[in-house]
């Protein structure tokens, strides 16, 4: 029994979710997001509140049931108040800006890494090593800062590297010389 897919979601204002089609639409303040109902996920839409149901009790509708929720959750959180992720540069020499629609990365290799925008996403640097990506969105948001990761995750001996603004970093112990 799905609990997740089972409770409503509540509406804020301003914002409007309409079925047409197999396809939920939500439109608010910051934009519009859609998504394609998988076959047996119904919608139902009052005033405030939506209400996700599920054709029958069968292993794939339950898990698809609880799925649909969270994503449509989500797309009403976006088009409100939209999704935000901090990521920040450690290390001497390490920097970021912002070049037109691509994010001009220095790591320390021998060439500078131009990663592209997606439509739909803002990226702001503050101090050449502070940035923000801002959107709808939240698996666009959560994947371009994980690429941007990617490049240069921070390592475990002088914590240099892209990392989340807040995530601890494991520090290990450097080589000892023996006896």
């Amino acid at each position: 029994m799905s609990r997740v897919g089972l409770k409503p979601i509540s509406l804020p204002a301003k914002v409007s979710v309409s079925v047409a089609s197999g396809k939920v639409l939500v439109e608010g303040p910051k934009g519009k997001l859609d998504l394609n109902l998988p076959d047996g996920i119904s919608i139902t839409s009052e005033d405030t509140t939506v209400v996700v149901a599920r054709a029958t009790e069968g292993r794939t509708h339950r898990a698809l049931h609880g799925t649909v929720r969270s994503l449509i959750h989500n797309m009403i959180l976006g088009v409100s108040q939209g999704f935000i992720k901090d990521l920040e540069i450690q290390g001497v020499g390490l920097r970021a800006a912002v070049k037109g629609q691509d994010l001009d990365l220095a790591l320390g290799k021998s060439h500078p890494i131009l990663h592209p925008i997606p439509a739909g996403l803002t990226v702001t640097v503050n101090e050449n090593t502070k940035s923000k990506v801002e959107g709808i969105d939240k698996q666009l948001v959560g994947q371009f800062a994980a690429d941007v990761r990617a490049y240069y995750p921070p390592e475990p001996y002088k914590g240099k590297g892209v990392r989340y603004v807040g995530e601890k970093v494991r520090r290990k112990e450097g080589k000892s010389v023996g006896k």
